[in-house]
């Protein structure tokens, strides 16, 4: 088990702090902590803060998912996803978010906006080498295998 701190940042005292929907999510859903309503309108993309900052075991990432029901419903998703907060990062936790939908979207506040997945980073040690092993794969890359 893990500890995550997460700091409730001024003004945000209605905000709920990331939590599970279901006994087995993965993600912790995420409100939106804006001050107004802030409409998103059709290919437009915002940054969308959450009223949190958080503090995380340096061997953990949070990643930054979009909802499925907002993006199946109105079509709204996360850019730059997953988004990756770092385990040092200590700022107000942001969404951006995108309109891939066709009519204007107002987000409100308290509004759940994306989900949040913890993830285990391992140690990796980069070493430069002359050559690599070789695959069967090789250099094959970008659908090489065929879509059936």
């Amino acid at each position: 088990m893990y500890h995550v701190l997460f700091k409730r940042l001024e003004g945000n005292e209605d905000i709920q702090l990331p939590r599970k929907m279901s006994e087995w999510a993965a993600g912790f859903d995420l409100q939106a902590a804006v001050g107004e309503p802030v409409t998103l309108n059709p290919g437009e993309r915002k940054l969308i803060p959450t009223g949190f900052a958080m503090a995380m075991p340096a061997n953990l990432e949070a990643q930054i998912r979009p909802r499925s029901g907002l993006a199946f419903k109105h079509g709204i998703t996360s850019l730059n996803s997953p988004g990756t907060i770092d385990a040092d990062y200590r700022g107000e936790v942001k969404v951006l978010l995108i309109n891939h939908g066709q009519e204007p979207f107002v987000i409100t506040r308290g509004e759940r906006i994306a989900q949040m997945v913890f993830h285990e980073v391992p140690q990796v040690d980069i070493v430069e080498a002359e050559e690599l092993p070789d695959t069967v794969r090789g250099a094959g890359g970008f659908g090489h295998t065929g879509v059936k």
